[in-house]
């Protein structure tokens, strides 16, 4: 039997939109970890105000890049600087479209001089993989799926447990028996645990210190069973599926952007290679903005605050088009603050809301009209409501700005996407992204 390609279901269904339009689409939570441990609430304020384990070993897909040709290959499908990337060093890898339109950012680490590890959903692997293959680059590929979708089952090659919050520096030298090494934000040191290797990521999420470590999954009981008895003393909480969505909200990250690969001609082989029922065929798209035209769902990297990772040093696929993108009005990226009360209306009945994630496009107006459009919502419980990020025209990017999110679902195909659905509106006010003072000042300075 065949299996269809995504070009297949795009075939099938009559364009990308209609293949990918959901209305109501349950939003995406990590496989395999518990929704909850202590409760939702409790687990988010664990990273503000104390110390959170957060268990990232089963829903990324891993694949590792080796050979002479891996940096080239990757240098050439990447926007990244490659002549500054030290064995050790991780960075966000920014694949682009001969367009300027992001493929997908995913976590690039260099092992060794010519190995390199790709983590994160896996559209950029995809990406990389195929273009190495056409081209014929001297290099070797081997992945591990997340767990959702590994065959047979079977346990990660990896662990990766992060330490967050101002707790963790504390935390992490106890079980260690004193300090890591200094390490720069996105840098990683080998250390061993009870003379178990592994590497300590310097890492952070929502403004707060933190480490990201990452193993052999041999050592993985092990090294969670010590992280929650050496926490246990400073109130460790373990942080389950739901909360660890939502972090993201405030350090600014936007997760899973729409890959701008649907309509380029020359993608065509692309589609036909890549599977229906994988990332790029099975992500769903929903909300209230809506459009007939996948391409208006397309973003720039510098949409999405990845303009200081661009490099022109060097020649990449989509280098032409991000030089002329650079001088062109953008959208902004910012973070929303929803109006309390009106969640409270709107998304809770008149009562509190509860859990909020979605990760709709909803259209955000003023008086004039459209002029953004929501990537990411979340309820932050420290914070006391929703926050969104959002992509915004410029001019209404500026902090303080008022603004209304459509909260609602629209229909699809067969229905204006200028017509007034009678949904309701939230009052939101724009701040900056990160929406965190610490994540916005201090968390990348040394990247």
């Amino acid at each position: 039997m065949t299996i269809p390609s995504l070009q297949d279901g795009i075939d099938r269904a009559g364009s990308a939109i209609k293949l990918l339009w959901r209305p109501g689409a349950e939003p995406w939570t990590p496989e395999v970890v518990a929704r909850e441990f202590s409760g939702w609430r409790q687990e988010q304020a664990a990273w503000h105000e104390g110390v959170a384990l957060l268990n990232l070993s089963h829903h990324m897909y891993d694949m590792w890049i080796e050979g002479p040709d891996a940096t080239q290959v990757l240098a050439d499908h990447g926007a990244n600087n490659f002549e500054r990337f030290a064995i050790g060093q991780a960075k966000q890898y920014v694949p682009v479209t001969r367009d300027g339109h992001i493929v997908t950012d995913g976590i690039l680490a260099r092992e060794d001089e010519n190995k390199y590890l790709l983590s994160g959903i896996p559209a950029a692997q995809h990406w990389v993989q195929y273009h190495a293959e056409k081209g014929g680059y001297d290099v070797g590929f081997v992945t591990d799926p997340s767990s959702a979708f590994r065959p047979g089952g079977g346990d990660p090659k990896l662990f990766r447990y992060q330490v967050q919050g101002p707790l963790a520096v504390d935390l992490v030298e106890r079980a260690f028996g004193g300090p890591l090494p200094e390490t720069k934000f996105f840098h990683s040191t080998a250390v061993t645990l009870d003379g178990r290797p592994m590497r300590a990521l310097r890492h952070g999420m929502a403004g707060q210190a933190g480490f990201e470590f990452i193993g052999p999954w041999e050592h993985a009981a092990y090294v969670h069973e010590k992280f929650l008895q050496t926490g246990e003393p400073l109130g460790l909480i373990q942080v389950g599926a739901l909360a660890y969505t939502t972090p993201s909200v405030e350090s600014g990250w936007i997760p899973s952007p729409v890959p701008g690969i649907y309509t380029d001609p020359d993608l065509l082989e692309y589609r036909k290679q890549l599977p229906l029922f994988g990332i790029e065929g099975k992500r769903p798209l929903n909300g209230s903005y809506f459009s007939e035209d996948i391409e208006d769902y397309y973003v720039s990297p510098y949409e999405l605050g990845y303009g200081k990772m661009i490099s022109f040093n060097h020649d990449f696929l989509g280098r032409d088009a991000l030089l002329k993108a650079r001088d062109e009005p953008l959208r902004t990226k910012v973070t929303l603050v929803l109006d309390a009360d009106d969640v409270r209306t709107v998304i809770g009945q008149g009562e509190d809301p509860g859990f909020v994630l979605t990760y709709a496009r909803h259209r955000v107006e003023t008086a004039t009209g459209l002029v953004g459009v929501t990537m990411q919502t979340a309820f932050v419980d420290p914070v006391g409501t929703v926050l969104s990020q959002t992509l915004i025209d410029a001019e209404h990017a500026a902090p303080s700005t008022e603004v209304t999110v459509v909260w609602g679902e629209h229909p699809g195909a067969g229905t204006d996407p200028e017509a007034d659905l009678g949904f309701p509106r939230i009052r939101a006010t724009v701040q900056p992204s990160p929406f965190n003072q610490h994540a916005r000042t201090l968390y990348r300075r040394d990247r």
